[in-house]
């Protein structure tokens, strides 16, 4: 079955110009779109970050020289990545998620032979996942739970993964913010 692709993500940049006006400075897909031959249907688009909690408001864009997962140490990054529905073959699944993590997210804790799914992972990042379109699984190490458009999780570094277990694309936006590792999640 092929897949439709969605629509690319338009990525509207703001300025403020000689005279202290705003205006539109960019308007257009994302600089940094990133796909992956190995998986058919996926897109990952870096939007935007910011190097630091004290970013100034007017800082170049960087956002072409982002890799990884994580924002920069103390920063943020937003993405919106369009998941394709996962393969029913484990195998397969397992190849397409080790290949994803190998070549765009290779900075993120990736708990590679995990029993729930082949893309647990974890970041010492707080993250808010805005699902904008389509269904996804949200599944962690003992709990899952499906998200639909408009759900939104906020992630605190726990071990999670996404499954895309529907027959269309789905498209989520995350907001990465560096944080600092838990020093304990476990109930006492």
């Amino acid at each position: 079955m092929a897949l439709t692709p969605l629509p690319p993500v338009r990525r509207i940049l703001t300025g403020i110009n000689a005279e202290g006006r705003s205006y539109i400075a960019e308007d257009g897909v994302s600089p940094a779109m990133l796909t992956m031959a190995a998986r058919d249907g996926y897109r990952n688009n870096n939007l935007w970050r910011t190097l630091g909690a004290d970013a100034p408001v007017d800082a170049p864009d960087t956002v072409t020289e982002h890799t990884g997962v994580l924002p920069p140490p103390g920063g943020t990054v937003i993405r919106v990545i369009d998941i394709p529905p996962e393969s029913n073959d484990p195998e397969e699944r397992r190849r397409q998620t080790d290949a994803v993590f190998a070549a765009m997210f290779a900075d993120a804790d990736h708990h590679e032979g995990h029993t729930r799914h082949p893309g647990m992972h974890t970041t010492d990042t707080i993250d808010y996942a805005i699902l904008l379109q389509g269904e996804l699984v949200a599944i962690l190490d003992e709990d899952e739970t499906v998200m639909r458009a408009g759900d939104i999780l906020i992630q605190r570094g726990t071990s999670h993964a996404w499954a895309n277990r529907s027959g269309e694309i789905a498209r989520i936006c995350f907001v990465l913010t560096d944080a600092a590792p838990a020093a304990n999640l476990t109930p006492e």
